[in-house]
């Protein structure tokens, strides 16, 4: 519900209106979780008369995958990746892992992006929606930022939904500089009017104000925060901890409401929150390996927390990281283990390794070799970043020390490519601890 909003929404009209008229317009929308965001999207989307609209998601587990947004937002327009010239074919083709070759120049990927965008925008105005651009793999972030800064003068408009900053300097995003619109907690009136659609029994005037005021005007908080509560407590007791944040409340909120429901039906949330590419097809397989029953998504779609259709979607993120972080490490494992089961070997054998590789407890030589073989395909696609943290598994699981200290080396000399020189030297201790003769470690 986007409630209230009227310059964000005069925003986004603009925004369309530019497009339309040939000059590119893009648009960082930022706020906390729950603010409001993915609704503005959403209103973009039913805005945007006689535009082709492509969306991507950025997805927290998949920030190691490189191009892994990108190929989101590129997949369906790449019928017209013949349009492009061939060394820009061919860039999109090694990144995307459509044809082998050697590690695509970053360069001539954003260009490749930029056209493809461009001459899809011909047929018709383009918009480009992406949620949570803040868990984007960097090489999708720093495409889509060049793509931001170079798009002119064609029908087409990106949209990019954005975390607030984070108040570590060091965490500059890739979207830093771009325009951007802020969203604020809705104004006491908008605020109040939200909180009446989601609360059905009589609610305390006092408890009403409490709750609008510890809830900061965070839509989702406002909706969500009532259902954790008794009815008899919203007339008249009605108490928040104070010590968490918005956010943190509303995970906590989604945990309660996820162990409410059937123990089936609580595994196959797990399950989805487990997989991150939203694909319905691996889920059921997986699910049906668990003997999880076709009817048990019935409940979690009752209580607004998951959706399957021809995607696997959660209400919200939170609703992920809330289902997987309350999840016992045994039944974490025992998930990972039946989608790395129903994953094809052939067509994505990144996510089956890494499946196996979160199942596992203790050491595996087999998987260590897998997921070391694994990175160098990462590394060959332009992926410092994948190839890291395949090979940081790999260290965890590899049982000789020889082989764990080479294989720390590799992964420091990654991560440090990848731009994380602090756990890169992290790596490279492991590698020394590990090198280091047997009696001369202290016990």
């Amino acid at each position: 519900m986007l409630l209230g909003r009227r310059a964000e929404r005069k925003a986004i009209e603009r925004l369309l209106a530019d497009a339309r008229s040939r000059r590119s317009g893009v648009l960082v929308v930022r706020g906390e979780a729950g603010i409001g965001k993915t609704a503005l999207l959403e209103y973009a989307h039913g805005a945007a008369s006689g535009f082709r609209v492509e969306r991507a998601v950025g997805v927290e587990s998949e920030m190691q995958f490189a191009f892994a947004g990108l190929h989101q937002l590129c997949a369906p327009l790449l019928d017209r990746l013949g349009a492009l010239p061939e060394p820009q074919q061919a860039a999109l083709g090694v990144a995307f892992g459509m044809r082998a070759g050697d590690p695509p120049d970053r360069f001539l990927v954003g260009l490749a992006s930029l056209n493809l965008l461009a001459e899809v925008s011909e047929e018709r105005p383009l918009l480009c929606l992406v949620d949570d651009a803040q868990w984007l793999d960097a090489a999708s972030a720093q495409t889509l930022a060049f793509v931001a800064r170079r798009v002119d003068a064609e029908r087409v408009a990106l949209v990019l939904a954005l975390r607030d900053h984070s108040p570590d300097p060091s965490d500059a995003h890739p979207f830093a500089g771009l325009l951007e619109l802020g969203l604020d907690g809705l104004g006491a009136a908008d605020a109040q009017a939200l909180l009446a659609t989601g609360v059905r029994t009589p609610l305390d005037e006092r408890i009403r104000d409490r709750i609008i005021a510890e809830a900061r005007g965070n839509p989702l908080a406002l909706l969500e925060l009532p259902r954790s509560a008794e009815p008899a407590k919203l007339a008249g007791g009605f108490g928040l901890p104070d010590a968490l944040s918005v956010p943190r409340r509303i995970e906590k909120s989604f945990q309660r409401r996820s162990r409410s429901l059937p123990a089936e039906t609580q595994l196959l949330l797990l399950v989805a929150a487990a997989e991150p590419l939203g694909d319905t097809a691996l889920l059921r397989g997986a699910a049906e390996s668990l003997g999880i029953d076709a009817e048990a998504a019935a409940p979690a779609k009752a209580a607004e927390l998951l959706d399957i259709g021809a995607r696997v979607r959660f209400l919200h993120p939170l609703v992920r990281s809330a289902v997987y972080r309350a999840a016992a490490l045994s039944d974490r494992r025992r998930v990972h283990r039946a989608l790395a089961a129903a994953t094809d070997p052939q067509a994505d054998p990144d996510h089956r390794a890494w499946h196996r590789a979160q199942a596992t407890l203790g050491v595996d030589e087999t998987i260590a070799v897998e997921l070391e073989r694994l990175a160098g395909r990462a590394w060959t696609r332009g992926g410092p970043a994948a190839a890291a943290a395949f090979l940081e598994q790999a260290v965890v699981l590899t049982p000789e020390p020889a082989d764990r200290a080479r294989r720390a080396l590799a992964a420091a000399h990654a991560t440090h490519q990848a731009g994380a020189s602090e756990a890169a030297l992290e790596l490279l201790t492991v590698a020394a601890a590990v090198s280091r003769p047997t009696d001369s470690v202290p016990l």
